[in-house]
């Protein structure tokens, strides 16, 4: 395993990753094929590289990036499947809220360093389905690094992300795994972890 699998969640592929996930997730509702699938990922990951490319703060490309996340990414459920057990006996309230922090960390970690990723882009060479979702395996590039493999996991019933893996590593699991650490630091109480998020 390459040192770039071991520190998935710092490493500039895995950055670049997370900029390309939003790519492939359409609006809910959105009966989509495998084709449409790999053009929406060219389409959003121009949008993508507009925000990069804006010349805005570092600060407001947080705030774009967060928007498109919410836009196409299943964050209610996703906000579930990393904090739980727990989240079942949370309160709406608090599942809202850490929702809400939850996706505008998620904006700020991976955003930090979105300027590093210009002239960076993903090539689309699969789309398979597998039962209820859409596996689509791609080629990333960046520059003055070796290509990368990713892929894509799109939900079929919403329509929207719930994973994605990288080199065999899964984004939803490895933030699982970093926010159950945080939770267990904080007692188990998710108001204190959504307060850590902030």
């Amino acid at each position: 395993m390459s040192n770039f699998s071991r520190n998935f969640g710092l490493s500039r592929r895995a950055l670049l990753t997370s900029m390309a996930a939003v790519a492939v997730f359409p609006t809910a509702g959105f009966a989509f094929s495998a084709g449409q699938a790999e053009v929406l990922i060219d389409k959003v990951v121009g949008d993508i590289n507009a925000i990069i490319n804006s010349g805005k703060s570092e600060a407001a490309m947080y705030v774009d990036f967060e928007r498109t996340l919410v836009r196409y990414a299943d964050m209610p459920n996703i906000s579930r499947s990393v904090i739980g057990p727990p989240a079942r006996s949370a309160s709406s309230a608090q599942m809202a809220a850490f929702t809400k922090a939850f996706q505008t960390y998620i904006a700020r970690k991976y955003g930090s360093r979105f300027r590093e990723f210009i002239g960076g882009k993903i090539e689309v060479n699969t789309t398979q389905k597998v039962n209820s979702i859409y596996d689509v395996r791609c080629t990333a590039i960046l520059k003055g690094e070796p290509p990368f493999a990713i892929s894509f996991i799109v939900a079929d019933k919403s329509g929207k992300f719930i994973d994605l893996t990288i080199e065999g590593i899964s984004l939803l699991k490895s933030e699982r795994a970093e926010i159950g650490a945080k939770l267990d630091k904080v007692g188990g109480n998710i108001d204190k972890l959504t307060a850590s998020l902030l």
